[in-house]
Parts: C-alpha cells; structure tokens; sequence
C-alpha cells in the first residue's frame, strides 16, 4: 500500500465536503477530499427517482457560487447532484473519486486513513469527516419477524413504485422523506403513514405571497435555532431522536391524497405489523424510513472521547477537542438548525477551516504530544 503525506483529509465529496474544500483552498494548505462515489454527487443520484430538494434553489448554492436556475424552483436529485460536480470543477478541489475509506486511526502525532479504491494510506495532521457515517438503515429488531409475504424495503433502497409488491403499503415514518414517498404511492396504493407527526412550517414556501417568509425561516435555522440559545438547546434533543418539521409536503397533502395517518408501529403478532393502537393492519408492503444509525467502527480511536454513547461526536461546532486535528461538518444540529442543510453547511466549514488554519503546518503539534502522554500514562 502506497503512502501519501498531505496535510489534511476531508473524507466525503458531497456538499459539506465541497463547501470545506473551498474554505481549505484559501487557506493555502494541501489537502484532499476523498469520495466514495464514481461521480461527485453521486450520493444524490442514489437516492429515490422522484425526489426533489426540500428547500427552494435560492437557498441551495455552496459559498461563491449560487445555485442556477429558478430561485424558487426545487431542484431535482440529479439536478443537485451535477451542481456539485460543476461547484468542485469551478472551484478547482482536488476530489479523488471512487475512493472509500476503510480506517482512520492515529499514530505518532499523525492521522493515518486507509483507503479502498486507490490502495493508498494517507499521513495526516487533520482530517475533516464530511461524509454521512450513519449509513446502517435503521431497523426495528422485529422486523424479522415479519411474515414473508410482506415485503419490506428501508428508504435507503427505495427508488420508485415498482419496486414494492401490489397491494397497501405501511410506511414506518413520518418525517420528510415518509411524507415524500407516501404522496407518491399513494397515487397507485393504498397507503398507511405511521408514526408521531414531527411538525410542520407552517406555509407553503413555494407560494408566492410566502416568499418574503422564507428568508427568515432560513434565517431562524441559522441564527436562532443553535446551540448558543434556550431555544435551540431546547429544540435540539427532539431534532436529533426524530426529525426536522416538514418543510414542503404538508397534512393536508397527505390528507387529500388519501394518505391515513395511524399509530407508531410497536412491533409484530402472527407476522403481522402491530401499532400501538393494537390494530394489525393488512398490507403487503412495509417501507422503513426510520432514519440511520451510526457506523463509527471504521473511525479507530479507542483512546481518544470522540463519541458519546449514540454514536454522536463528542463536538464543539465541529471540533473534537479529545482529538486536536479531528473534525466533523455536516452533522444533524452539529450547532445549528441548519447544519446539516444545504444553506447551513458553508458556516459550518468556515468555522471548521478557521480552527484548523490556526493548527501548526507539516510538524508534530504540541496537541500530538499530549495525546501520546496521556495514552502512555505518563
């Protein structure tokens, strides 16, 4: 396995990997971003064939390069997904595609990320992990117990109708991708939404008269919904164990396209689904879009308090103190609202960048000293 020295790594090409690339290039530091995918986007174009961004294109750009198109249009996953690769050519990121990261760990004051793809061990001060690791489908243990006549498919898989046998379908989650998906099947199915309504924005910010709104929801996300405030402190425990509010689909769609909403599934009697009603409902389909749980085993950093026990960072708006040269955008409420979202990520990796500028170039840190001490007991 060959061995590359670079200063940092950013592990994912999507768009919080794009948006910390284009802070490090002014930063006048090496550094590479290595994805998984064939194509940058390609994250996005894996997703289900009908989908289209929950926010308008005026609030999907990346820093310095607005998004294209309409301003209050939705682009479609395959319209993002080429914006991305167009942001990173324009920008001129050093993206190595096709590249998946099978371990990082640390030695001798230096990050060491092993790599599938191009065989390769990189030595690293810092390493930015800008990928979604919680890519393991979340599934209930009972699902095996379902009898096999019902199929069963996490949203992770789902691409369109076709994929799911005749007859009703029991969708498992009601934040924005359940509601998605159920509009769609509803137009061919009968179909069952189950599980506690995350909340809504409460207009329609497609609607003309709701423009003026939607730049302060925005800004509500960014300034107001953070870790720094009551609010945001308060709000942040409810985003994290469900979901953000349903942003375009709304009851009412669901409603007037024959969408019933029922109780949260508890578990399974006789192979069937039960709620928590008690009610069995008959369907033939059950579509799981119950989110993800984290993969961490590839991060080996058994010495060092990255993680709490759900698997979150251990983090400060991106910074792993425990872990001086580790660091995290993208992350669901990392520190505000917005983090995770398109409009959100671009703060974050300036922030990111901002702190790891500050880090010595090209020699062992007094941070790396520490570490070893304190593993070697002394």
């Amino acid at each position: 396995m060959d061995t590359e020295r670079i200063d940092t790594v950013v592990i994912g090409g999507g768009q919080a990997g794009l948006a910390t690339g284009y802070h490090l290039a002014r930063t006048g530091r090496p550094f590479v971003i290595l994805d998984a995918g064939e194509r940058i986007g390609d994250a996005w174009r894996q997703r289900w064939d009908s989908l289209r961004l929950f926010s308008p294109a005026k609030f999907d750009g990346l820093p310095g390069l607005p998004y294209p198109g309409p301003a209050w249009s939705f682009p479609t996953r395959e319209e993002f997904a080429d914006y991305l690769q167009a942001y990173a050519a324009w920008a001129e990121l050093p993206v190595r595609t096709g590249v998946s990261v099978r371990r990082v760990s640390y030695d001798a004051g230096r990050y060491l990320v092993e790599t599938e793809g191009d065989e390769r061990c990189y030595e690293a001060d810092n390493v930015v992990v800008a990928a979604g690791y919680d890519r393991l489908p979340k599934i209930p243990d009972y699902a095996d117990q379902l009898a096999p006549d019902i199929g069963q498919l996490h949203a992770v898989d789902y691409r369109n109708p076709d994929q799911l046998r005749d007859g009703p379908v029991l969708i498992v989650g009601a934040g924005n991708s359940g509601a998605d998906i159920a509009l769609e099947l509803a137009r061919t199915r009968r179909v069952l939404l189950s599980g506690p309504h995350p909340g809504q924005i409460p207009w329609r910010i497609e609607h003309r008269k709701a423009r003026f709104l939607t730049p302060v929801l925005f800004f509500v996300f960014r300034h107001l919904l953070t870790v720094r405030t009551p609010m945001g402190r308060a709000l942040r425990p409810k985003v994290l164990a469900h979901s953000a509010p349903l942003i375009r689909v709304k009851p009412a769609d669901l409603k007037a396209a024959g969408v019933r909403r029922v109780a949260r599934t508890a578990g399974v009697r006789d192979g069937r689904p039960v709620l928590a009603d008690g009610s069995t409902p008959q369907v033939a389909n059950l579509l799981w879009c119950t989110g993800f749980r984290p993969d961490v085993s590839w991060i080996d950093l058994p010495d060092a308090d990255v993680f709490d026990a759900d698997g979150e960072p251990a983090q400060r708006r991106g910074v792993v103190e425990a872990q001086p040269g580790l660091y995290f955008v993208g992350r669901l409420f990392q520190y505000a609202m917005a983090s995770s979202m398109i409009q959100g990520v671009g703060r974050d990796a300036e922030f990111v960048v901002r702190h790891l500028a500050a880090r010595p170039v090209g020699a062992r840190s007094e941070d790396a000293a520490v570490l070893e001490g304190g593993r070697s007991g002394a």
